[in-house]
């Protein structure tokens, strides 16, 4: 497997690139600057696990770049990085087919661990001796803070971790559970016993 990085910003594709290579040491990571070198990038690399998309390219503009990687690479991990702020921007990426939108206003160390939860298994899953097996403790507090109905800044107060880190928690929540929103994630819990009520 290998990461990718499609951004045409020399500096920024590296940096994207570097903190890749920090989380996940030995893969490889390939550097693009246009969608249309992914298809020998595939070629020479296989089948991407995580492509970090930039959303404005020279070749594609927004939600098109989202659709066509997704359309090419369902089964890929599609994280969007883009100027525009995630209120502005993420409900629209989430719904063109991306997994995660990380806005380049985050800092880097916040950026670093939204990237590291996404792409690391919970290292908690084998600690924790749940019911279900399936959910993490982690997972298990977003539950019941769905079922409470709480923001996610209020989560995110309540768990002593940014509104970032929820979005990406929830969204690993989600992917666990099969499900696309809150009401589904409640639903299936509660049918599942995770939850009571």
């Amino acid at each position: 497997m290998s990461l990718f990085v499609i951004e045409d910003h020399p500096l920024y594709r590296e940096a994207l690139g570097t903190l890749l290579r920090r989380i996940k040491p030995g893969e490889a990571v390939a550097e693009l600057d246009r969608i249309g070198e992914l298809p020998a990038m595939v070629k020479k690399h296989g089948t991407p696990e995580v492509i970090c998309l930039d959303l404005t390219l020279s070749d594609t503009l927004g939600m098109s770049g989202i659709r066509e990687v997704k359309h090419h690479y369902p089964g890929t991990l599609l994280v969007v990085v883009s100027e525009q702020s995630a209120e502005t921007m993420e409900a629209q990426c989430l719904e063109a087919g991306a997994d995660a939108y990380i806005s380049k206003m985050t800092d880097s160390k916040e950026m670093y661990t939204t990237l590291r939860t996404l792409l690391l298994p919970d290292s908690s899953l084998s600690e924790e001796d749940l019911s279900n097996s399936k959910l993490s403790k982690r997972q298990v507090q977003l539950l019941a803070a769905l079922d409470q109905g709480l923001s996610n800044r209020d989560i995110a107060e309540r768990l002593g971790i940014s509104e970032h880190t929820v979005k990406v928690h929830l969204w690993r929540l989600f992917r666990r559970l099969g499900v696309k929103s809150r009401t589904q994630a409640i639903h299936t819990a509660r049918t599942n016993g995770l939850i009571q009520g």
